[in-house]
């Protein structure tokens, strides 16, 4: 799990810096403590392209995805506002 962990802290590394700056600052503080799917769920977030992400968490642009929307919603999202 480790490794997993590892490689995730690795993807949330960025081209764009508000994406990078939110990715790693969650990561640092949550990443220890998510359960299995919801490591599967930031990582499938964190696959996804910089620009549809950046659209839905700055702008409330849809990803199509309600899944990925909801944990970032409830995660991602609430973390900016905090």
């Amino acid at each position: 799990m480790n490794t997993y962990i590892n490689k995730t802290k690795w993807k949330c590394r960025r081209g764009l810096r508000e994406l990078d700056l939110l990715f790693r600052n969650y990561s640092e503080k949550n990443l220890e403590s998510l359960s299995t799917d919801e490591l599967a769920m930031f990582n499938s977030i964190l696959d996804l392209e910089d620009q549809p992400l950046y659209d839905f968490i700055f702008k409330n642009e849809p990803l199509n995805n309600p899944q990925q929307e909801d944990f970032i919603l409830k995660n991602l999202k609430n973390f900016i506002d905090n």
